[in-house]
């Protein structure tokens, strides 16, 4: 799970905790100091970003932030590290923001992270002429989009224009429009528990090994 900008991983453990995924769940931290304990992956301009919020909600898809390959790198290594602990079982990226277009920067540029699901809360493309040729990745793969109708910051619009470009390659896209702002709302948790269960169910018995630790790395 890949936290949204200016957060940090120990604001969505209790959440977790709460829904006992029956999941190996890594919390990587962005490698960004952003100062009070909040993180980012990469770097932003504040004074861009403030100027940007003022002129109404965005979407970013003509947007190129320098400093994305840190980013992924700590991706890679958690996914690395959970697939080395267990072995043959699905890897379900989710993120939050700033984390879910991460999330998709990691499965889209190279080297691809392959993954059996996406859950991305409050999202929009980036750098989509990068990410374009790419897409076809994504055919066939589970993506649960959540987003507020009301975001200021990444505007519905943004997220609908993401899910027409996934649903154009074929991925297999459940569309959660909600009533509220740029943030986790709890449809995007409950969604969560039902992504793992279908995720789960499609991956057989095998699921349930010795080796899944529900709730395991988690600080």
């Amino acid at each position: 799970m890949l936290h949204g900008l200016d957060m940090s991983p120990l604001q969505l453990v209790p959440v977790l905790r709460s829904l006992k995924l029956p999941a190996l769940i890594a919390l990587p931290s962005g490698p960004v100091e952003r100062g009070a304990g909040r993180r980012g992956w990469w770097p932003v301009d504040d004074a861009v970003r403030e100027a940007r919020l003022r002129a109404g909600p965005a979407d970013l898809h003509d947007s190129h932030p320098p400093g994305r390959e840190p980013a992924r790198r700590v991706v890679h290594a958690a996914a690395r590290e959970l697939r080395e602990r267990a072995p043959g079982l699905p890897l379900i990226v989710v993120g939050f923001s700033q984390g879910a277009m991460l999330a998709l920067d990691c499965v889209l540029q190279s080297p691809p992270l392959a993954v059996d699901a996406l859950a991305l809360w409050s999202a929009s493309r980036l750098a989509f002429s990068e990410w374009g040729p790419a897409m076809h990745r994504l055919r066939g793969v589970r993506v649960d989009l959540v987003h507020g109708r009301a975001d200021p910051n990444l505007g519905i619009a943004a997220g609908r224009a993401l899910r027409d470009a996934l649903v154009a390659e074929e991925a297999r896209v459940r569309w959660s429009p909600f009533d509220g702002g740029h943030e986790i709302a709890l449809r995007a948790w409950v969604g969560l528990r039902r992504l793992v269960a279908e995720v789960a169910a499609a991956s057989g018995p095998d699921f349930s090994a010795p080796n899944t630790n529900p709730g395991g790395r988690l600080p």
